[in-house]
């Protein structure tokens, strides 16, 4: 099976972490893995004013830091991850990416806000649910 991990580094991302390291059936060496991280854009002024590779750097160490805890988990269980670090709206994006790349599971995070909350705030899980046909376990 070809799992997509959307990660953020929350503690929402921990929990999913946490639910994997408990189902053996989704950590089988058989499947593999590709963690993405989407990083909200900066707005124009500021990528005007800090120049691309200000930008660019920016944008990497901070995939960095969501990215490489995950990748030292599943090492510690003897999984290979593959690491993608996009830019824009996440709940879109994370679709996008799992449409592109024919996953066959979404395995996200949720904060579980219920109906109300998410009529209201909306939210990436959501946006992830609404965008694409891949099915998409939410760890809460």
């Amino acid at each position: 099976m070809n799992i997509l991990l959307a990660v953020d580094g929350s503690s929402y991302t921990k929990k999913m972490l946490a639910y994997l390291a408990t189902h053996e059936e989704l950590l089988a060496p058989t499947h593999t893995f590709t963690a993405v991280t989407v990083q909200a854009a900066l707005p124009p002024r500021a990528r005007a004013a800090l120049g691309k590779p200000a930008v660019d750097q920016y944008y990497a160490e901070e995939a960095a830091k969501v990215l490489d805890p995950v990748v030292k988990f599943l090492g510690r269980h003897d999984l290979k991850v593959k690491s993608l670090s996009k830019v824009g709206n996440a709940g879109e994006t994370i679709a996008k990416t799992a449409e592109s790349g024919k996953f066959d599971m979404i395995i996200m995070g949720s904060r579980g806000h219920g109906a109300l909350g998410s009529l209201v705030m909306g939210s990436v899980a959501t946006r992830v649910l609404a965008n694409c046909q891949t099915p998409v376990l939410l760890v809460r």
